[in-house]
């Protein structure tokens, strides 16, 4: 078969002025198509680079292919990652990954944090505030708080002033984070004590969780090293370490969690889950991406090494899956 391959490089994005230097934060560097690409021909398959969802929408009824992946996040809109998925079903081409529903859904942390609730996954209580005027000081979560963009993926917009104990830090963050990237500031108490994990899970009907992995939280304030060593802000030295112990018993509740969640949002191929725990040993859902990146130095990347597996080889059998569920 041939596959495209649909897809947003940094040097794509379509800046404008006055946007957050990490605007293109969730953008792939050439490794990772090149990555894709070399999965799809251990299959067999013939590989069609198409890049953006714009790309797609301008080739669609010109293209010679019978199935495409995509991990194009588009920008700015809370439906952008949506683009490609919707373009797709529209000419009938069958896509890998989640349909477009799940991709907007998911990237809305706070209806995210509520469907995981219902499926029975903890999540740090919230609210979600358009501006610092509607924060009520007697209706908060429990301190420390942490201030985040409602539609962003990759860490957008945390810094180490994410993290706030007291109320003028509170509504000054919330403040930047709104007025920055032009969205609503979601709000959550901060998950301290016992470490910061992160779950791959592959596949459809059924879905199979990969072994959990434990990230690096920056020393002074525990909050996450990938979130902070990151494209888009300042290169500095961090101070970093890890908090809490991955052990058997708790890989098997992080596993468990986050299947019960890449099922509630009806996740299909791939996912990544990150959790929180607190110092009682009790995991709490952050976020899911149903785009995660497929960088040769990322998640799925280091799981692949990890179980002595080229990556190669093991992309190609997340595809395979994938076009199995397709039934092509």
């Amino acid at each position: 078969m041939r596959i495209g391959l649909v897809y947003d490089l940094f040097d794509a994005y379509p800046w404008q002025p006055g946007e957050p230097p990490d605007a293109d934060a969730e953008y792939e560097p050439e490794e990772t198509v090149e990555a894709l690409a070399a999965g799809v021909r251990a299959l067999g398959h013939t590989p069609v680079p198409i890049g953006t969802a714009r790309d797609l929408l301008d080739r669609i009824h010109h293209l010679d292919i019978q199935a495409a992946i995509n991990i194009a996040e588009g920008a700015r809109s809370r439906n952008r990652e949506a683009y490609a998925p919707i373009l797709l079903e529209m000419a009938g081409i069958p896509c890998l990954g989640s349909d477009a529903l799940t991709l907007s859904l998911s990237l809305d942390k706070a209806w995210t944090k509520d469907l995981a609730a219902a499926a029975g996954v903890p999540t740090p209580p919230y609210r979600v505030y358009a501006s610092a005027r509607q924060i009520d000081e007697d209706d908060l979560p429990p301190w420390p708080l942490f201030v985040k963009p409602r539609y962003e993926g990759t860490a957008k917009g945390i810094t180490p002033q994410s993290k706030v104990h007291a109320l003028g830090d509170l509504r000054a963050q919330v403040t930047w984070a709104t007025e920055t990237y032009r969205q609503d500031a979601l709000v959550e108490t901060f998950v301290e004590g016992g470490g910061e994990f992160t779950v791959a899970v592959i596949g459809y009907d059924p879905p199979e969780a990969l072994p959990a992995m434990q990230r690096a939280v920056e020393a002074s304030t525990g909050i996450g090293l990938h979130a902070l060593d990151r494209r888009g802000l300042p290169d500095q030295d961090w101070d970093y370490t890890l908090e809490g112990q991955l052990d058997p018993v708790l890989e098997t509740v992080l596993q468990k969690q986050a299947m019960a969640v890449y099922k509630k949002l009806e996740c299909k191929d791939f996912a990544r889950i990150d959790f929180r725990v607190d110092a009682e040993g009790q995991p709490w859902f952050l976020e899911i991406n149903p785009l995660p990146t497929f960088a040769p130095d990322g998640t799925f990347a280091i799981i692949a090494e990890l179980a002595g597996q080229s990556y190669e080889a093991f992309l190609a059998d997340v595809l395979k899956r994938g076009l199995k569920r397709l039934r092509l």
